[in-house]
């Protein structure tokens, strides 16, 4: 990779002096974590595996934690999986089956446990810190993740969402430039074609995007 576009995709400090600042998909060992190029988490220590941010994530259950390119996620956030839930329809939700003992004789059904799907994340969204992200959510391209929010719901691409549950603010930008956006996916770019174009994708004024149709 030229010094002129960027740092290598592949590497796994993208800026050898700043080793708290990993690439998620050249760490990650879990086939069943998917991130794209670009995507970062900070981790503090430099040395945690990011499968740790993401609990309650097994084999047998099979879903999956998708993540576009570009992603930006900061310290502390947590992926709670599909594994986290408890039977809702019976009497009591105690899982008695994990305590062995003979009590799995009353292990679950999957198919009596709650199901959300994958958790799917999208391109150029940015999490904040200590945020909880509960199983199946979907959270849209260019979306932002306030600190401290734990986010039940999906949240529409371009939008800013954050509380306790995590409560859609406002939209980034209007109906008309998040379309264009949404057509345009500048993530999908060659990277020189990105790097070429810095200026504008990291301007105040949003609107210079449309220069480049």
């Amino acid at each position: 990779m030229s010094k002129n576009t960027g740092p290598d995709p592949h590497a796994v400090y993208p800026n050898p002096d700043l080793k708290q600042i990993r690439f998620i998909k050249n760490i990650v060992t879990n086939p069943l974590i998917v991130a794209g190029d670009y995507s970062y988490y900070d981790d503090s220590s430099g040395e945690a595996p990011f499968e740790q941010q993401v609990t309650h994530h097994y084999d047998f259950i099979g879903d999956k934690l998708i993540i576009g390119k570009f992603c930006a996620f900061a310290s502390g956030i947590e992926f709670v999986m599909n594994g986290a839930n408890h039977r809702m329809g019976s009497v009591t939700t105690y899982p008695f089956n994990i305590m062995g003992h003979g009590w799995e004789k009353a292990t679950p059904r999957l198919e009596e446990l709650p199901y959300k799907g994958d958790t799917v994340i999208g391109n150029d969204v940015w999490i904040g810190q200590k945020v909880t992200i509960m199983p199946g959510v979907h959270i849209g391209d260019g979306a932002i993740i306030a600190a401290n929010s734990t986010v039940a719901k999906d949240v529409p691409p371009y939008h800013i969402a954050g509380g306790n549950p995590a409560r859609i603010l406002r939209k980034r930008f209007s109906d008309e430039l998040i379309e264009l956006l949404l057509e345009l996916k500048w993530w999908d770019w060659s990277i020189e074609k990105v790097t070429a174009n810095l200026e504008i994708l990291c301007s105040s004024d949003p609107e210079q995007i449309r220069t480049l149709i």
